[in-house]
């Protein structure tokens, strides 16, 4: 039995798609269960609530052999410091998954090695060596931007023809798609053999810029897009005005200087960290429609 937590989200959704496809028996953790597909509410068991939940991982956990694990988003509004609420959220669900010896299959950031203040890229990284320190058999897919974050940048590419961020112009961001995530994510559950606790680096083959990245978007829409860097002060202070509460909004900042500053550097990766989805493939396919839709 395979736990997938995060069913409805853009990973978590991908992993248990490819993971039913495959014949697997699945349980899925969701708070509410009229938000997952039809298919999934008929082949897989459903344990309502939070994953976070003592109680609700206990139950989930009962005679399974693997968990894919993702922390979901703080709320927006409430959210405290970063790393208290990863390794609070994480916590009941180590101490069970060791003593069912289950494995887990994780997502986390790319960077181990930063000196510890990247907002919520070090609160996941602090997750990390909780589970590993739990003595869990652990995978941790260490990641570095999502493509996925430009989709919600869609409306501005297509009525300004901008991406507006706070990360330098001119600096590379590592990226990574989410279903080369799934992917990843998947075989680890699919393969019995391994064991121990190590760390799955998986990058995109290009390494572009900001300012690169909307070349690549340009020629693919066939118009100019532009990227514009906001200062790191001005993202945090609009972060606060949508709703985010203060604390989230410099974890968000943190994280953005620690992108400059090159996290995802840190951490040694090698031929088998390159993803298959090159950028110019994913907007082609994934972030292209988006914006003509």
């Amino acid at each position: 039995m395979i736990v997938i937590t995060t069913p409805t989200g853009d990973i978590g959704r991908q992993v248990m798609d490819r993971l039913l496809d495959a014949g697997e028996a699945v349980r899925a953790i969701v708070r509410d269960p009229s938000r997952l597909p039809e298919h999934v509410r008929a082949s897989a068991e459903i344990v309502q609530g939070s994953h976070g939940d003592a109680g609700t991982i206990a139950k989930a956990l009962e005679g399974a052999d693997q968990m894919f694990w993702l922390v979901p988003p703080a709320d927006l509004r409430d959210a405290g410091d970063a790393r208290h609420y990863y390794l609070d959220f994480t916590r009941h669900a180590v101490q069970e998954a060791a003593k069912r010896d289950v494995r887990m299959v994780g997502v986390t950031s790319l960077g181990r090695g930063y000196p510890d203040r990247a907002g919520l890229l070090s609160a996941a990284l602090a997750m990390d060596e909780m589970i590993e320190a739990g003595g869990v058999p652990y995978r941790a897919l260490a990641l570095p931007f999502f493509m996925e974050n430009l989709l919600r940048q869609a409306q501005g590419i297509k009525e300004r023809g901008t991406i507006t961020m706070a990360n330098a112009a001119d600096r590379p961001l590592p990226t990574v798609a989410t279903q080369d995530v799934a992917d990843a994510a998947a075989a680890l559950l699919l393969d019995t053999s391994w064991s121990g606790r190590t760390r799955v680096p998986l990058v995109s083959p290009d390494n572009l810029t900001p300012d690169a990245m909307a070349d690549v978007i340009s020629q693919t829409l066939g118009h100019t897009v532009r990227y514009h860097q906001v200062p790191l002060a001005g993202f945090r202070a609009t972060m606060v005005q949508r709703g985010a509460s203060p604390a989230l909004a410099q974890d968000m900042a943190d994280m953005v200087q620690a992108q400059n500053d090159g996290i995802y550097d840190a951490e040694t990766r090698d031929a088998g960290s390159t993803a298959a989805t090159g950028f110019r493939r994913w907007c082609q396919d994934i972030l292209g429609p988006a914006v003509r839709a």
